[in-house]
């Protein structure tokens, strides 16, 4: 598809203490621009979440509806519920359900803009790589990282490891280093894995070590914020075209296929 005249405009349903979303995504969505020349413009909802437990995520998800119609006031073309956790923790059926549920309240406001969760981007960047067995890391406590796990696995993607940062305060969760995963990584086996979710996470920050991650493990790398921007894309019909930011984002060729790692 040609880019068009105007921008795309997306809107974000973001938790209140997220600061990271906000800037890859944009960021990501910049560098598409360049690759291109689709426009993009970014319009966020928040929702009310400080601390990452099982009971104000499903807080949050109550409140989503809301996020909808105020974000189709602005009409824009597609709406991202950027909290991979939030969803996940729910299982498969909250995987699959929440995109409909939500398509349905923007219809109800008369829009009809493209609806995808950070959740379900995730599975779909997996199927993409046909990924069945991963290694993930992401910043939760123990036992919501296993939820995110036993979700994935009921969408027939097997966490063979996985490690937990154990921060709890999204804020902070914002603040860690990604330079630190790459360390941490470094000391994993993947010899069993078909990809590493570097960031289950919309707001842990991996953006500028998934290309060295890449090149050192020798394997696709993803997170949260990459699998989100390749199916918004793909919803806009839009062929991914984005530098340094991993194999899933990187330009097919001519006949449409999967870049591979050199």
């Amino acid at each position: 598809m040609s880019a068009r005249r105007q921008p795309y405009r997306i809107g974000l349903i973001v938790p209140s203490s997220n600061t990271t979303m906000e800037t890859e995504l944009p960021e990501l969505l910049q560098r598409q621009q360049l690759g291109s020349g689709h426009r993009f413009s970014f319009h966020a909802a928040r929702l009310r979440l400080q601390q990452v437990t099982p009971e104000a995520l499903a807080r949050m998800n109550e409140s989503a509806d809301a996020a909808v119609e105020m974000l189709c006031d602005a009409r824009v073309d597609a709406i991202v519920y950027a909290c991979l956790v939030a969803v996940m923790a729910g299982g498969r059926a909250c995987v699959d359900r929440t995109p409909a549920q939500l398509a349905a309240r923007a219809a109800g406001a008369g829009q009809a803009p493209a609806v995808l969760t950070s959740a379900g981007a995730l599975v779909a960047a997996l199927e993409c790589f046909s990924a069945k067995r991963i290694t993930m890391i992401a910043p939760y406590r123990k036992a919501l990282t296993d939820q995110v796990a036993a979700t994935l696995g009921d969408c027939g993607i097997r966490v063979v490891q996985s490690r937990s940062l154990e921060v709890v305060d999204n804020a902070e969760v914002g603040r860690l280093d990604p330079a630190k995963l790459l360390s941490l990584a470094a000391q994993m086996d993947f010899s069993g894995s078909d990809a590493l979710v570097i960031s289950a996470c919309v707001q842990m920050p991996s953006l500028d070590v998934i290309d060295q991650a890449e090149q050192k493990l020798g394997l696709p790398v993803i997170s949260a914020a990459t699998a989100s921007v390749f199916e918004l894309l793909r919803q806009l019909e839009i062929e991914p075209a984005i530098a340094d930011a991993g194999l899933l984002l990187r330009s097919r060729d001519r006949a449409g296929r999967q870049p591979v790692l050199s």
